[in-house]
């Protein structure tokens, strides 16, 4: 699918943010060589920083043959699928748009597990499975499963959080996502920000303002640390690791699968439970 530019309709307008929340000097350190490069040195580094990178872990086949599936869910061709949402200030032009306007219009689409073969390919990768294991000391078991548009020109901000905020699990429970770039994620495509060694830290309070997020004055900006990705890099991150990602200001997509995986052995906890950990606002909140 070529990178087409998408017009903006004339009402539209982003939801502000401080322009401080983002730095743009530091980069997050990485590895190559694929899974198989990943040593007890890396999961080391995951568990001290709370991320691990690597560039090269998919094939450009395997990133392909995602994005296929992506845009075939995208375009309605499995009717049973339902899992579709659409940017909250565009949903009302996307019958009025063309096929690339429309794709342009997702913010994501989720649960695609049981609908899309090459998807689930993804999500359940032996290899990917391996590193997980290790990080964990336990079989993953996945959790959540989706896959994220940031369109060009409007694809919004996802303010900084924490994911086990949204997750019934208990706060010591090791969940991790994974991040899955089948675009380029680049400073001005609205690539993904951490805080190292942010989990460490413990929870933080969540409030309802642009998102279900952590308050704006409470990031560590100081520390901010961009993950910049070529199709096909991966990103490992904890989930109390402080994240989150700018507007997409360019005319390039930002498309990327998003996976979350806890252990097999974890104990679910009651909404309730975590809203008293990370605040009263949360109960019918989403990732």
């Amino acid at each position: 699918m070529e990178q087409q530019q998408t017009s903006t309709p004339q009402d539209y307008t982003p939801i502000l943010y401080p322009d401080y929340l983002y730095r743009y000097d530091t980069v997050a350190e990485n590895i190559s060589g694929g899974f198989s490069a990943v040593t007890d040195a890396e999961i080391q580094y995951f568990h001290q920083n709370g991320y691990l990178v690597i560039q090269d872990a998919f094939s450009k086949k395997e990133i392909q043959d995602a994005i296929d599936g992506m845009v075939y869910l995208m375009d309605g061709k499995n009717p049973e699928f339902r899992g579709i949402q659409f940017e909250p200030k565009l949903v009302k032009y996307k019958d009025e748009m063309n096929p690339d306007e429309r794709r342009d219009a997702i913010r994501k689409i989720h649960g695609y597990i049981e609908y899309e073969p090459r998807l689930k390919y993804m999500a359940t990768h032996s290899e990917m499975l391996s590193v997980l294991e290790k990080i964990m000391d336990d079989k993953p078991q996945l959790y959540q499963n989706m896959a994220l548009v940031k369109p060009p020109h409007h694809g919004t901000e996802k303010p900084w959080h924490q994911d086990c905020a949204y997750f019934n699990v208990k706060k010591e429970t090791t969940v991790v996502g994974v991040w899955i770039a089948l675009d380029a994620a680049t400073p001005e495509n609205g690539c993904m920000h951490i805080i190292p060694g942010s989990h460490n830290e413990g929870p933080m309070i969540h409030f309802k303002r642009r998102d279900w997020q952590i308050c704006d004055t409470h990031v560590p900006v100081a520390r901010d640390t961009m993950v910049l990705l070529p199709p096909g890099g991966c990103l490992f991150w904890h989930g109390l690791l402080h994240h989150g990602s700018p507007v997409n200001h360019s005319s390039q997509r930002r498309r990327a699968l998003q996976l979350h995986y806890k252990p097999a052995s974890a104990v679910d906890i009651t909404t309730q439970e975590r809203m008293d950990v990370y605040g009263s606002d949360g109960k019918d909140v989403e990732c």
